[in-house]
């Protein structure tokens, strides 16, 4: 097994876990490839299993398991960049919520003891795909597609389309189209439904809408959904896992569906969907219970 370590230190506080990675791959003689922008978080060393490369992308391309430290921006942001390796992803959290993290970073020595056992399920995420039409621009998105405006208090006007029918045209601060594994994120937020992954749906969640009868509809992800953005009075950014653009031609049409790209995130043994939405949105709890 040779492991590979993405992590994002202008974000996070990456230094401990990194130096137990290293700590413990020396300790079982196991190649842990990094890119050189984390060399100084590493105390110098020298460690015996560790190889720099310039990249993430040569991490990647060595390793059989990837580590991920930070929290769930790191983790939307490996899986950009793993979506075509069927590559585990270890998510290790040491930002504040980290929902796909699960790991605490305290417990990763334990947690690699697992991996390097095999003991782990693989938790499989579909990606969203989304086209934008005429300018061949493909995204993808783990957790969600966003339209959303820019630097106004306005509202701008969406139309959604599914299946080739009219779904509805929304007026609102904006409209979500999030995956199942997005559906805890900002579309949770936004008063949106949580969605338990490997379900295929998506859900088309407005944000502050104008009228309080639109409410979120989920869809099955099998088929399309074309949004629609016509040319407004102010300008209307589009968004994918938290990375914009600025629309600049319309009409700006999207054609989204469920990606043929699946993220493999590694669940050890404890861990489970449920258990992560207990202990980490305190889904359930009765605080009376405590009074």
């Amino acid at each position: 097994m040779k492991l590979a370590v993405i992590a994002n230190p202008e974000k996070y506080a990456i230094k401990e876990p990194l130096v137990a990675a290293l700590k413990w791959s020396d300790e079982h003689g196991i190649k842990i490839y990094f890119a050189k922008k984390l060399e100084s978080y590493t105390n110098s060393g020298p460690w015996k299993s560790s190889r720099i490369v310039e990249t993430e992308t040569e991490a990647i391309d060595e390793a059989d398991v990837i580590i991920a430290i930070g929290g769930d921006g790191t983790m939307l942001y490996t899986a950009r960049l793993t979506k075509n390796t069927h590559k585990p992803i270890l998510g290790v959290n040491s930002g504040r919520l980290g929902f796909m993290a699960n790991t605490q970073k305290s417990d990763l020595p334990r947690a690699l003891d697992l991996v390097h056992e095999g003991n782990y399920r693989l938790d499989k995420r579909h990606m969203l795909q989304a086209e934008v039409k005429g300018s061949g621009n493909v995204y993808h998105a783990l957790n969600e597609f966003l339209f959303s405006k820019k630097d106004s208090t306005s509202m701008i006007t969406v139309s959604a389309e599914y299946d080739k029918m009219l779904v509805n045209k929304y007026w609102a601060d904006g409209l979500i189209v999030a995956s199942p594994t997005g559906s805890t994120a900002y579309n949770l937020s936004s008063l949106g439904p949580i969605v338990m992954p490997e379900t295929d749906v998506m859900v088309l969640t407005p944000v502050n809408p104008h009228t309080l009868t639109t409410r979120p509809l989920v869809l099955p992800s099998n088929k399309e959904l074309k949004i629609t953005v016509e040319k407004q009075m102010h300008d209307v950014l589009f968004s994918y896992d938290g990375d914009t653009c600025e629309i600049e031609n319309y009409p700006y049409i999207v054609h989204i569906k469920r990606s043929n790209f699946v993220i493999d995130l590694v669940e050890l043994p404890g861990q489970s969907y449920f258990e992560t939405l207990r202990n980490k949105l305190m889904w359930g709890m009765d605080f009376r219970e405590k009074i």
